[in-house]
């Protein structure tokens, strides 16, 4: 295939609706931090990250997936690596060590994580197509997640250990998992999760019995925060009050504005109608890497595309989630809109791949 026919087969409207929503995010977080000083050169920062992001999203699009396929496992190991070392050597903020500090940014292992682990496992699964569905090839594929896994929890990082768990769990259930073993996933999953509690960290812990146990006197910690956001989400109405011109956002009282919760800064400039058109833009770049997914040529780039669109789902359903206090906080941002470099430049590289299968692949419609 030449580059003529790799640049038509290019999904325009994929790399539209993410470069719009990364632009948008710009906008956001200069608005969700104005009147900080401290955090005057965030926006700046992440406009670079954006413009990076663009760059290496165009130029892992333009190889053959087939190469990445290639490469796999070598950047499997080095993923698992990079995590033995952040927990060595790594940098420790907020009681947790999932930095590497390179003198000019902050580079956080497990997020590239995310999308080495979607592409060896579309590798194991494109390779084991023919296998018997047992639980010795569901074994298999779980102890490729658990080589990050393990590492990503002794961090520790819980919220990232479950998106880890999340794309394991899909792809293994689009590979076809038989529904008895859906079934014993299912018990065994809620089991474990119950076991699982005594031995999280203090805060994490804190964090469930929030969400579960209400204190609306709370001036601090995670239900504070909560409140506010629920608090700033409904202040917006249905237009908003403006950009620039939240009440909550402005006056800080909303926390962690530009990360956890800017779903809901959006929600008090915009509206209801704002929050509606980011998350019809979420949704169409999902569904958009779900339809290269159905397009692909073959098991691999199929299993690439739908891996990347489970990440997307995921982390808009949970980023949402808690600004509207369904489920406990977790840390986890909404996609290209949040502060985040680490995080946005995983989510680039992930659509890099998508748009990879896209342009080897037949065309698609609208």
């Amino acid at each position: 295939m030449n580059r003529r026919q790799i640049w038509r087969h290019f999904d325009y409207w994929l790399f539209g609706a993410v470069v719009l929503l990364s632009v948008f995010g710009i906008a956001m977080i200069r608005s969700a931090i104005a009147g900080n000083e401290l955090l005057a050169g965030l926006v700046m920062r992440q406009a670079i990250y954006v413009g990076i992001g663009l760059v290496l999203m165009l130029l892992v699009a333009s190889m053959d997936y087939h190469f990445w396929e290639s490469l796999s496992r070598t950047i499997y190991i080095i993923t698992v690596i990079a995590l033995i070392g952040i927990y060595i050597l790594g940098e420790a903020l907020f009681g947790s060590a999932r930095w590497f500090d390179t003198g000019v940014i902050f580079i956080q292992p497990s997020e590239i994580a995310k999308i080495a682990l979607v592409m060896i496992l579309a590798n194991y699964f494109a390779k084991t197509v023919d296998d018997e569905r047992n639980l010795v090839w569901v074994g298999k594929s779980f102890l490729l997640a658990l080589g990050v896994i393990v590492w990503i929890l002794l961090q520790p990082n819980l919220s990232m250990s479950i998106v880890m768990l999340v794309i394991w769990f899909s792809m293994l259930w689009i590979s076809g998992l038989p529904a008895k073993l859906q079934a014993l996933f299912a018990i065994g999953g809620l089991g474990a999760v119950v076991a699982a509690f005594p031995f999280l960290e203090n805060y994490q812990q804190q964090r469930i019995l929030d969400f579960i146990i209400k204190d609306e006197n709370a001036r601090h910690g995670n239900t504070y925060n909560v409140e506010q956001a629920l608090i700033t989400i409904g202040s917006g109405g249905w237009f908003g009050m403006g950009y620039g011109q939240g009440t909550q956002v402005q006056l800080h009282f909303l926390r962690v504005r530009h990360t956890d919760f800017i779903f809901s800064a959006i929600a008090e400039e915009f509206g209801f109608i704002g929050t509606i058109l980011i998350i019809g833009l979420l949704v169409f770049i999902i569904l958009r890497c779900f339809r290269v997914a159905q397009n692909a040529h073959d098991r691999f780039g199929a299993m690439l595309a739908y891996g990347v669109g489970v990440i997307m789902f995921f982390q808009t359903a949970v980023n949402i989630g808690v600004n509207l206090n369904l489920i406990p906080v977790t840390g986890l941002t909404l996609p290209f809109v949040s502060y985040g470099g680490s995080s946005l430049i995983s989510l680039v590289l992930g659509i890099g791949l998508v748009e990879s299968v896209a342009a080897y692949s037949k065309p698609l419609e609208f």
